[in-house]
């Protein structure tokens, strides 16, 4: 166990090697989620780099070029929170049970990254007019059941994206240096997008002339259904309640509050059911962290009668996109966005 690694009652475990650690429901409660309580994800082992590990970056470029992290430090730096979420979360919500990581709730946590906009390091290189994609490789690696040899972790973004001025080298999360399970001692922040774009412990950055096949491009990290194989990129829209927490005893007067997301725009309603009727209540929105970050939303209740209720929450952004209230089921068991409940006893 490495010595910034959160002790397993902090983080809820769900696979000690690699290691893989959901943020537990209390730390979901606050707009930038502690270091220690943010989620963590894995394939492979913590590869141990040095603090002056270098990047290589090379491919369709003017020049290749190699940056180190003291090199990063002493260019224009920007911080944004944003918040992530694992491709898989709430995998453990969809019938029949997919394969992956048994996620529940929890392998999601806004953060605030601060470093280099990868923009200003491409420009060092000048790609070169026929770029389509940059690929992002990490050190960690390994065997996989359905794949030969050793498998590098690795995953592209369109050049357009990597060119946005919110796509980061991230130095420090939360104001502190990258922990070694968050990605130290360089890694990628792409707002947005699904955790598994923002690449951790990286060595290269390559710029292509034609889309990226490899395994986590294309074997993992897709939509696989009945309609074919889509790659996963923004997160789609989605809501969570947070008080009052699932099981909790209650009066009949209540306030409900919770986060709402999208990679598809700002968040433009979120309404609130009880139990499974038809009709919503419509929750007041509060300003988020920043424009990448989850909204807050609140509303109060008066329950009509002492019992057992069960509330949901329904979110739409600014793509008109809405929370389904049905699981959309993949084979990988990814992109699960629809509407949750909370059960809460009324005395």
């Amino acid at each position: 166990m490495t010595p910034d690694r959160a002790m397993p009652h902090d983080l809820e475990v769900i696979r000690r090697d690699p290691y893989n650690a959901e943020s537990p429901p209390s730390a979901l409660g606050s707009a930038i989620t502690p270091t220690a309580l943010s989620y963590v994800r894995t394939n492979f082992g913590v590869p141990a780099l040095s603090g002056e590990h270098e990047i290589v970056i090379h491919g369709a470029v003017e020049r290749e070029s190699r940056v180190t992290r003291a090199q990063l430090e002493r260019m224009p730096q920007r911080s944004l929170s944003a918040t992530m979420e694992c491709a898989g979360n709430d995998r453990l919500g969809m019938h029949p049970l997919p394969v992956g990581e048994p996620w529940r709730h929890g392998a999601l946590s806004t953060m605030t990254w601060s470093g280099v906009s990868l923009r200003d390091v491409l420009r060092t290189v000048t790609p070169l007019d026929d770029v389509v994609e940059v690929l992002f490789t990490a050190a960690d690696a390994g065997p996989r059941e359905d794949a030969e040899g050793v498998v590098r972790f690795a995953r592209s973004l369109p050049l357009a994206q990597a060119l946005r001025p919110e796509t980061l080298l991230a130095l420090r999360m939360n104001g502190a240096p990258l922990a070694a399970d968050h990605g130290a001692p360089v890694r990628l922040a792409v707002p947005g997008w699904y955790g598994m774009a923002s690449v951790k412990w990286l060595t290269h950055i390559e710029l292509l002339r034609a889309p990226y096949t490899g395994y986590f491009q294309r074997q993992r990290y897709v939509y696989e259904n009945a309609h074919g194989v889509e790659p996963v990129t923004r997160m789609r829209v989605k809501s969570i309640i947070t008080t009052p927490v699932d099981g909790a005893a209650s009066g009949r007067s209540i306030d409900v509050h919770g986060w709402a997301w999208s990679g598809e725009g700002a968040i433009t309603q979120v309404d609130v059911g009880l139990d499974g009727g038809a009709q919503w209540q419509s929750a007041a929105l509060g300003a988020p962290a920043s424009t990448h970050a989850w909204t807050p939303f609140h509303i109060a209740m008066q329950l009509p009668r002492a019992g057992r209720f069960v509330l949901r929450s329904r979110a739409t952004d600014a793509s008109g996109a809405t929370q389904p209230d049905t699981i959309e089921w993949n084979r990988l068991g990814y992109g699960n966005n629809a509407v949750r409940h909370v059960v809460i006893d009324v005395a």
